[in-house]
């Protein structure tokens, strides 16, 4: 394979570029990335306090689902 040294340099400006170009849309990605989870780490939470709600709520009502007779489509 002939490589000229222009087409090395050539190859290399073009991969500096690149990185430059992934380097700032990593960087610009990090704190979504970080709200993202934030979020998630929130909803999971809200979730399991809700589970919990509705676990009290059962109990407090005593509705047990077991009792409850199955669908017509049964």
């Amino acid at each position: 394979m002939n490589t000229t040294l222009s087409e090395i340099h050539e190859r290399l400006a073009d991969l500096e570029m690149r990185f430059a170009f992934q380097d700032d849309v990593i960087t610009s990605l990090n704190p979504q990335v970080a709200t993202q989870e934030r979020h998630l780490i929130d909803i999971a939470e809200e979730l399991r306090q809700l589970r919990h709600e509705v676990t009290q709520l059962r109990a407090a009502l005593g509705h047990d689902i077991g009792d409850e007779p199955p669908p017509p489509h049964y």
